[in-house]
């Protein structure tokens, strides 16, 4: 994937994490967007690409909110590399395999931004393990359609310009 891909997924995942979460109502599961786009690149992409990634990303979330900046850049950081290696050694192209890759990577994500949080003492979360659970799977949920979608899309595309071409002879 491109840089400038890259960039317009990271971009379109932030704007609408940012539109969307006023028009959530509390008690839904909360899906986070930036992380889904920084598997799929990651998945897609490699594990360097994934690091890049989850930085630019991770920093990009840390800046439009209250919390520390570098905690969610450094989670993103780490969840982006390993799913870019664990895209590189094993074959994820089943629905499955995505769906527990995006599970693990949000479960990851929060051992890691809970865990520098408490560790700092920044804040304290009590007992998170229904949020998570619920967070990951919204999180696999939306990767795996959005996986879908992105295959689906060109090929789409094509049958529907074929199918003009041999309506118009």
């Amino acid at each position: 994937m491109r840089a400038a891909g890259v960039f317009l997924a990271v971009a379109l995942a932030v704007a609408l994490q940012t539109t969307l979460a006023r028009f959530v109502i509390r008690g839904l599961v909360a899906v986070d967007l930036v992380l889904v786009a920084v598997v799929y690149v990651a998945l897609t992409s490699g594990p360097v690409t994934g690091l890049l990634t989850g930085t630019f990303a991770g920093l990009v979330q840390d800046a439009l909110t209250t919390g520390v900046v570098g905690i969610g850049g450094l989670s993103k950081t780490v969840v982006g590399f390993l799913a870019g290696i664990i895209g590189t050694q094993f074959i994820v192209t089943q629905p499955l395999p995505r769906f527990v890759v995006f599970f693990g990577a949000t479960v990851l994500h929060a051992i890691i931004y809970i865990g520098l949080y408490v560790l700092l003492d920044l804040r304290h979360f009590g007992t998170p393990v229904a949020a998570v659970a619920g967070q990951a799977t919204g999180n696999a949920v939306v990767g795996v359609v959005a996986f879908q979608l992105v295959e689906l899309l060109p090929g789409a595309v094509e049958r529907r310009r074929a199918a003009r071409t041999r309506l118009r002879r």
